[in-house]
């Protein structure tokens, strides 16, 4: 009867400890230091050696002690969050903000998704994510004038990932869509292909860089008078559109390479449903690596632009800003990849 009370006043013991919060003093007890190093292990800053860092870290997880992130925000009048601008359209945009997601957290940022719709464009979008007080923002793709761009970096610190601009005031992340583009070129020539024809993504930089890089390829394989462009956007109805205009043609192009993966499947889908073979017919390539293109009943030839990598440098550049000091302008240039599938021949059949 005694061992059954002794057993009862330990229980009750035991769930009081366990209702009171483990506090940033209760890791510091346990490793030895102070509450103050303890907290700059926690803020991220230069100071403790990475085998304090470890500690304080491991016996923060053994506690199961969780920084009060509200109190630890106010007290530095700052917000951790990262604003994130994409088109939720966009496939290839949708699997950046999930790597991004990722990288911010293994930093301790939040990310504030601002999507991009026909009813809520970008400029709306970003003064959104301003008023949720995000001290940085990533701008996937933007379409912003190079103005509004440099007015934005003024204000705050902005990345823009897979666009090239001279903006002193923004950071860059990208990869190059140019050499991208002339790669696609450079593998339809090596199997045979004369008659390439580009479905263009729009007026915008993004797309003109593709379109450039197309035209340059052609040029360089001797193929100046077979350039041909066909004016899209980047969304399937625009390769529909194509699609239809090519069956059309007398002549047919034996290949086309699109200024993304979208209109690419939007062209795909149209040949197929008219009874054109892919890649036997027509060969169709497309750009970004989606997952739709990666599915096996696309399986589409296409251009990587390494989205991890992106991603991951894209975020670092905003916490080398805000909380390392770098003032300079980052300019970083990925290396595209070629991403060779089903809807491109090894050999092709050359019309007579």
């Amino acid at each position: 009867m005694q061992k059954g009370s002794q057993v009862i006043r330990q229980d009750s013991g035991d769930a009081s400890k366990r209702q009171r919060a483990v506090t940033m003093q209760d890791v510091a007890d346990h490793v030895g230091v102070s509450k103050a190093l303890v907290s700059m292990v926690f803020r991220r800053v230069t100071g403790p050696s990475a085998e304090t860092r470890m500690r304080v870290l491991e016996a923060a997880e053994k506690l199961g002690y969780r920084p009060n992130r509200s109190a630890a925000l106010l007290s530095l009048r700052r917000s951790h969050l990262i604003g994130v601008m994409a088109n939720i359209r966009n496939t290839f945009h949708a699997e950046l903000v999930e790597d991004i997601v990722a990288e911010a957290d293994a930093f301790g940022y939040e990310v504030v998704l601002g999507a991009v719709t026909p009813t809520h464009g970008e400029i709306a979008v970003v003064e959104t994510l301003l008023d949720f007080r995000c001290e940085a923002l990533i701008l996937l793709g933007p379409e912003l004038d190079e103005a509004r761009l440099a007015e934005l970096g003024g204000r705050t610190s902005v990345v823009v990932v897979g666009r090239r601009t001279p903006c002193p005031s923004v950071d860059v992340v990208r990869t190059a869509d140019a050499r991208g583009i002339g790669r696609v070129v450079d593998h339809l020539v090596e199997l045979g292909h004369r008659r390439i024809s580009h479905l263009s993504g729009g007026s915008g930089t993004i797309p003109n860089d593709r379109k450039s890089g197309y035209m340059r390829a052609m040029k360089r394989h001797g193929l100046a008078d077979a350039i041909d462009i066909i004016d899209g956007d980047f969304t399937e109805h625009a390769g529909i559109l194509a699609a239809r205009e090519l069956l059309g043609r007398r002549k047919r192009p034996t290949a086309v390479c699109a200024a993304n993966d979208r209109s690419a499947i939007g062209l795909l889908d149209e040949l197929r449903r008219s009874g054109i073979e892919v890649p036997g017919g027509i060969a169709v390539a497309g750009y970004d690596d989606s997952m739709l293109a990666q599915l096996a009943h696309i399986d589409l030839t296409t251009v990587s632009q390494e989205p991890r990598q992106q991603a991951g440098r894209a975020v670092r550049a905003v916490v080398e800003r805000l909380d390392e000091g770098r003032r300079e302008r980052l300019d970083v240039l990925l290396e595209p990849r070629l991403v060779i599938r089903h809807t491109t021949l090894p050999q092709v059949q050359q019309p007579a």
